[in-house]
């Protein structure tokens, strides 16, 4: 008999999708699970410079700079509701988070306690970013952006596209 598929939900704003959510999906669907749900919040209450169609259609243009065996096992879908809802809703038991310094584990550590009082069973996973993404974040990367500054090696090759061209410097 075949075991159960693991699925895993990645969920974030991703505004805009950055090498180091890359590395996490990366290693999330090529080691931790076998299918591997990339969740795009729809939240608006983070004032979000690209609406959510725009962010999907970013984490997808972001996925062709994965492996292909990574690839195959990878599905991006937008949600607007409780996370536990939408991890019950695709039949998910992990919850998959990035950790890019000590400052993100009090906040990601009582989400995942939260989360495990809604639903004991599904279990959060913490990755460690990467040496070389430690300090990369979305605000950041938007941040250096806004300013002029260059942030073509933190975001994948057409997702960068996508951000000159919304700042209107093509």
């Amino acid at each position: 008999m075949a075991s159960k598929p693991r699925v895993g939900v990645y969920p974030g704003t991703f505004d805009p999708i950055t090498v180091g959510h890359l590395d996490v999906i990366a290693r999330s669907a090529l080691h931790l699970v076998d299918r591997l749900i990339v969740a795009v919040a729809n939240n608006a209450g983070k004032d979000p410079m690209f609406n959510v169609d725009e962010r999907v259609e970013l984490v997808k243009a972001g996925l062709e700079a994965l492996p292909g065996e990574a690839k195959a096992t990878i599905e991006v879908r937008p949600f607007g509701n409780l996370l536990m809802h939408f991890v019950g809703d695709v039949g998910a038991s992990v919850i998959v988070r990035g950790l890019r310094a000590v400052s993100d584990f009090e906040y990601e550590f009582q989400m995942a306690a939260m989360n495990r009082r809604l639903n004991s069973e599904v279990e959060t996973v913490f990755l460690m970013a990467l040496d070389r993404n430690q300090f990369i974040s979305s605000r950041f990367v938007k941040e250096i952006a806004l300013l002029g500054g260059d942030v073509e090696q933190f975001l994948p090759p057409r997702v960068h596209d996508h951000l000159k061209r919304k700042l209107g410097r093509d």
